[in-house]
């Protein structure tokens, strides 16, 4: 009798692990996956930004398909401020070791092809995820146009102190 209790207990336990596992599983489902928890591990192709109001988009997306073309990168972030342009790249893995010709050829062509241009150019993974979050925080709307431009502001001169 005493047994039967015990393996009825066990049951009984392993029914109530197996809930708790079934429902913190069905949790974990529904929750969505920002691009910024993802942007080092997968390409995000973020959409360019620009943080001034009612300015057009496709100057900032023509430079980001320029900059996508060189075959040694798989991740290209574009960020327009007022005065200047924010370049971000990701480069392949077997590139790295190439990583400061990269960064010349990509400053050249810019600079030869936009003369009247500013650009930040940089390769940081730091840089990088900062531009998907400020992308994020812009499409939800939690970022005022000034309030981006600040932020902007800032990761440009992250990217300044970082070289």
């Amino acid at each position: 009798m005493e047994q039967r209790d015990g393996n009825q207990m066990k049951a009984i336990h392993r029914w109530i692990l197996f809930t708790c596992l079934l429902i913190l599983s069905s949790c974990n489902q529904t929750q969505q996956v920002k691009d910024s928890q993802l942007a080092l591990m997968k390409t995000t192709n973020p959409s360019p930004i620009v943080t001034e109001k009612n300015k057009d988009k496709s100057y900032v997306k023509e430079i980001e398909q320029d900059v996508s073309a060189f075959p040694e990168l798989y991740d290209v972030s574009v960020v327009k401020g007022k005065k200047d342009t924010l370049v971000v790249y990701k480069v392949k893995h077997l590139h790295r070791f190439k990583m400061k010709k990269i960064e010349k050829g990509i400053n050249k062509m810019l600079e030869k092809r936009y003369p009247d241009e500013n650009f930040t150019i940089s390769s940081d993974y730091k840089i990088f995820l900062e531009t998907v979050r400020l992308d994020e925080r812009m499409k939800n709307g939690n970022y005022t146009h000034q309030t981006a431009e600040k932020r902007f502001n800032e990761i440009v001169k992250m990217t300044k102190d970082l070289k």
